[in-house]
């Protein structure tokens, strides 16, 4: 069973940058597809990035497209995600997810970290 924990988030203005980390723990790391996914208050939680095992392959939502970039490191067990141009949208909670493939919606992902608060000011 994977563990998954989140890092990075915190309260940026409009226009800054974070990074995010997603360290995974137990398991065997470089066997699953990884998925970043956020919440905003109310709504339900989306897509926002994928990358494939290797990392040579990446999908993200259209509303990030290129501002965030996901990537990984299998070496230490890790991904990121790149956020750049930050807006007040982008508010929300991010969790990191893996699972066996490539997916869109939550049910694709099989391990979720408890996630990681992002604010951006305006």
């Amino acid at each position: 069973q994977v563990q998954l924990v989140e890092s990075g988030g915190g309260l940026v203005q409009a226009g800054g940058s974070l990074r995010l980390s997603c360290k995974a723990s137990r398991g065997t790391f470089s066997s699953y597809a990884m998925g970043w996914f956020c919440q905003a208050p109310g709504k339900e939680r989306e897509f926002v990035a994928f990358i494939s095992r290797t990392g040579g392959t990446t999908y993200y939502a259209d509303s990030v497209k290129g501002r965030f970039t996901i990537s990984r490191d299998n070496a230490k067990n890790t991904i990121y995600l790149q956020m750049n141009s930050l807006k007040s949208e982008d508010t929300a909670v991010y969790y990191c997810a893996a699972g066996p493939r490539f997916g869109y919606s939550n049910g694709a992902y099989t391990y979720w970290g408890q996630g990681t608060q992002v604010t951006v000011s305006s």
